[in-house]
């Protein structure tokens, strides 16, 4: 899988070894309850969910990539492309640990990650699930030029479908 970096990010492949930091990310409830994937917070539920973008990208060659602040080399969080069984569209998703919201890496992770789904994998739609009520995510998804598309179920769910076209 491709490795991007961006002014201030690398985008890497995730592996086990981002375990424990992962895990303190998930463990804060708000960052866990804004997922429209539904993780839970036990160590265990963690695991499989980090196994789970792993083997996304064994599956299907992308997945979301770690996300590493360039000037410190902390763990931000994560970002990619994503379409497991039952999603509706490519997809482009983010999630960062609390201590770095608010310093604008979503939308930097997410506009690298929509330009990788229109040049390396061709798509001619990229959607992005956000929850009603979670307007950080919302925002996100409208600096990168994604617009509030459609609302659907997805696994339980009811979410928000934002997305774009290709550009012309």
């Amino acid at each position: 899988m491709t490795r991007l970096e961006t002014e201030r990010l690398v985008l890497r492949p995730l592996t086990g070894a981002d375990f424990d930091d992962y895990a303190a990310m998930m463990d804060d409830p708000e960052v866990a309850e804004g997922l429209a994937e539904g993780v839970g917070r036990t160590r265990d539920d963690v695991w499989r969910n980090l196994a789970m973008f792993i083997g996304h990208r064994e599956i299907r060659g992308f997945s979301h990539w770690a996300l590493v602040e360039k000037a410190t080399g902390a763990f931000v969080g994560r970002a990619g492309p994503w379409s497991p069984l039952g999603f509706p569209g490519l997809g482009v998703g983010w999630c960062l640990a609390r201590a770095h919201w608010g310093k604008g890496y979503a939308s930097e992770a997410a506009r690298a990650a929509l330009d990788y789904c229109f040049t390396d994998l061709d798509a001619e739609e990229v959607v992005s699930l956000i929850l009603p009520g979670n307007g950080r995510s919302v925002a996100v998804a409208e600096r990168i030029g994604h617009r509030h598309l459609r609302d659907t179920d997805y696994r339980g769910r009811r979410v928000h479908v934002y997305g774009q076209r290709r550009p012309e």
